[in-house]
């Protein structure tokens, strides 16, 4: 009888321990919540037109914006997935960014541009290095983060039309309206023996680091930059080689193909002839550059870009975001 009396006291504390231990568990248990926001940033393009091996000109020199709305979901208090929508306009301009000849001279002269107003949807994963509480209420008031994931991207490369057409010689109507270069084939696409026209639809592989802040209840800010590598070379209309010029369309494809023998840059109004002199010969600089046909080593088969690196670009974002109120528990009716 005793021994059973020790068996029942036993088994009770057990499972007055099991009990508690439960109900302790079900306190912690994380209430996953929602989170939305908008934000406001800038973009920064790298390709032919903003090399790699400059990078604070490439991030900095022709930065431009985007905007963009996301929804949040947290489902542990380190983890979280967010889908994303983001309308980003990036550019580049040989002529801005190589003014004066540097840090490329062969850039300059080549004389390309372009502007881009490119619309992105991604998904991403998102790791808090530091805890939320059990729910939204209970948020860490400040905490890094890092995220990755994959997006789709649209896009639609444009550029200036001159005045006169370097190549053609042609008188432009239309000179200093922007016009998209895809359907030109500005280097011989869908022409025979050359490849097929590009996609404007792409993905892109985003990724980066962030910081946020909880405000109040209800409210965080956020300021992040992640980097995007594309699946295009195309996001500035230039990858491989120039084209035979008698294989293109019209005289507009031939002469925003090749750009080197317009004396004014389009997009920016400066006139490149005595740059342009200085770099191509400079044992005689006064020389005209613009008198004799087509530049030296700009012709038919010569490099106009580089295809063995697609093309890139870099976001930041000042994000508010609202978190979406749990639904509100009633007592059940008895």
């Amino acid at each position: 009888m005793h021994f059973k009396s020790i068996i029942l006291l036993f088994l009770c504390g057990l499972g007055i321990a099991t009990t508690a231990e439960a109900q302790r568990r079900r306190k912690t248990i994380f209430e996953q919540y929602s989170t939305v926001g908008v934000g406001l940033g800038t973009s920064s393009y790298m390709g032919e037109l903003a090399p790699y091996r400059s990078p604070f000109n490439t991030v900095f020199k022709m930065m431009r914006w985007n905007l963009n709305g996301s929804y949040t979901r947290h489902f542990t208090p380190n983890l979280a997935a967010r889908v994303g929508l983001t309308w980003a306009m990036v550019a580049g301009d040989d002529e801005f960014y190589n003014r004066g000849g540097k840090p490329f001279p062969s850039n300059y002269v080549r004389n390309l541009h372009f502007r881009n107003s490119m619309k992105e949807i991604s998904v991403v994963g998102i790791y808090k290095f530091r805890d939320d509480g059990r729910n939204s209420n209970r948020r860490v008031a400040f905490s890094p983060y890092i995220f990755a994931g994959i997006a789709a991207l649209a896009h639609n490369p444009k550029a200036k039309v001159p005045e006169v057409g370097g190549v053609t010689g042609t008188l432009y109507e239309n000179a200093g309206n922007w016009v998209s270069l895809q359907p030109l084939g500005t280097e011989g696409q869908g022409q025979p023996g050359y490849r097929d026209p590009y996609s404007l639809v792409t993905y892109s592989i985003p990724f980066g680091l962030g910081f946020t802040w909880r405000i109040n209840a209800r409210w965080n800010f956020s300021v992040e930059g992640g980097f995007r590598f594309t699946g295009s070379d195309f996001l500035d209309d230039i990858s491989d080689r120039y084209p035979d010029p008698n294989v293109l369309k019209n005289d507009l494809a031939k002469d925003m193909s090749n750009r080197t023998l317009e004396e004014v840059s389009a997009r920016t109004g400066r006139n490149r002839a005595s740059i342009v002199a200085r770099i191509v010969n400079p044992n005689e600089p006064s020389a005209d550059p613009f008198a004799n046909g087509p530049l030296t080593g700009y012709d038919v088969g010569d490099l106009r870009g580089n295809v063995q690196r697609n093309d890139a670009y870099l976001l930041s974002s000042f994000t508010v975001s609202y978190v979406i109120p749990s639904k509100i528990k009633c007592p059940p009716i008895k």
